[in-house]
């Protein structure tokens, strides 16, 4: 009797040890780069007069071109029965000047625990990407390399969103994505006379619709074949009151080969104020495709054009942009990289009031157009490691 009690203690305590199985993960991007842009002025406040000033050739050093400067832990932990918990908390710093971004915040990138189910999916709570933004990055050329591309215009900037509840599963060759933000915690500050500052930190008593924010995204992928379908709402904080930021959107990709891909998409914008009335509306387009031309060397070529159909009254012309990113590998984990783009009727990253000059504000770089121009170009020499 005293044997079997001793064995079956023993094998529980080694079912014990199986389920507790868990992992910690260190990873990170350092990315620093050297800059030339013309063509560039101040990012318009009330500070300035809402006045971008003169035209001024620049160059600098950014961190982050081709990938946000970061470092983060990813852990998991086996619960048994195909239920693991798990976490990620992800800081994004400026390399040259060992700042940190993301407004201050110590995970600004991500930060978030949650659980996962085989079969079911994940669910997990904190501050994550949009589904938009999910659903999109794959069916971008240079995906969403941080320098140029106009990731704000096309998926909003609030692309991160805090206090947000998200949900993923994978169902064969299909992806399901949703997400419900509390508050989202970006506030942008007034950029033109006629554009107030926009949202807030959400989350306040009585006013539940402040702030939140929303969507969905389903993707499809077998064989060379990519599609994805995603919805996007913002009600951010407009006065004493709330907005209506929407947006919808359908990205498509063919693998030619393993070392050729096409893809593009669109991208249906609406903004209203908080009385209603139509404040921005706006049809977004990119198409591009990237090469792997041998195991070593790397490119992709992205065109993006913005259809603006309202803009606060104002009759704009249709910004667009032309991006070219190539890169060497020296090994499998750094990178030397090229990455150039010019853009007409904005700034690089299609920057302008139509973006409420989010990048410039996350970057601290501005790329708003001086007075009197209406193009800029940029090219930028730099190096990726990962760890």
């Amino acid at each position: 009797m005293r044997q079997k009690v001793m064995a079956t203690a023993a094998l529980l305590a080694s079912m014990g040890s199986a389920v507790a199985q868990s992992s910690v993960t260190l990873y990170g991007v350092v990315d620093m780069n050297i800059e030339y842009a013309n063509h560039v002025g101040n990012m318009p406040t009330a500070t300035n007069g809402f006045n971008p000033g003169p035209s001024n050739n620049v160059v600098r050093m950014n961190s982050g071109g081709w990938a946000g400067s970061r470092w983060g832990l990813r852990g998991t932990e086996d619960l048994g029965w195909g239920l693991k918990s798990l976490f990620v908390l992800e800081n994004g710093f400026n390399l040259d000047t060992g700042t940190v971004q993301q407004s201050g915040r110590l995970f600004g990138r991500q930060a978030f625990v949650g659980l996962s189910k085989d079969g079911i999916g994940q669910i997990a709570f904190g501050r994550q990407y949009t589904s938009l933004f999910d659903a999109l990055a794959n069916f971008s050329p240079t995906a969403f390399a941080t320098q140029y591309e106009p990731v704000v215009l096309e998926t909003g900037a609030n692309f991160r969103e805090d206090n947000a509840i998200k949900y993923k599963g994978q169902f064969g060759p299909v992806t399901a994505t949703a997400h419900w933000s509390f508050g989202t915690g970006l506030a942008l500050p007034a950029s033109v006379g006629i554009s107030p500052p926009i949202g807030g930190n959400g989350e306040v008593p009585g006013a539940f619709r402040r702030d939140s924010a929303y969507g969905a995204a389903m993707a499809y992928s077998s064989g060379p074949v990519g599609v994805t379908v995603a919805y996007d709402q913002w009600n951010p904080t407009i006065g004493a009151s709330s907005g209506t930021m929407k947006k919808a959107a359908l990205g498509a990709s063919y693998s030619f080969s393993e070392t050729a891909r096409v893809m593009g998409g669109y991208r249906w914008g609406q903004n209203k104020n908080a009385s209603g009335e139509l404040i921005q509306r706006d049809n977004f387009y990119w198409i591009g495709a990237t090469y792997q031309v041998t195991p070593a060397i790397g490119l992709a070529l992205e065109y993006n054009y913005d259809d603006m159909k309202n803009l606060y009254g104002i009759n704009a012309p249709n910004p667009w942009q032309v991006s070219l990113l190539a890169n060497y590998a020296l090994s499998k984990r750094t990178d030397l990289y090229l990455s150039t783009a010019y853009a007409k009727n904005a700034g690089l990253m299609l920057e302008s009031l139509v973006t409420f000059y989010a990048n410039t504000l996350a970057l601290g770089n501005s790329y708003a157009l001086a007075n009197g121009q209406s193009n800029m170009l940029g090219v930028a020499i730099g190096v990726r490691h990962k760890f």
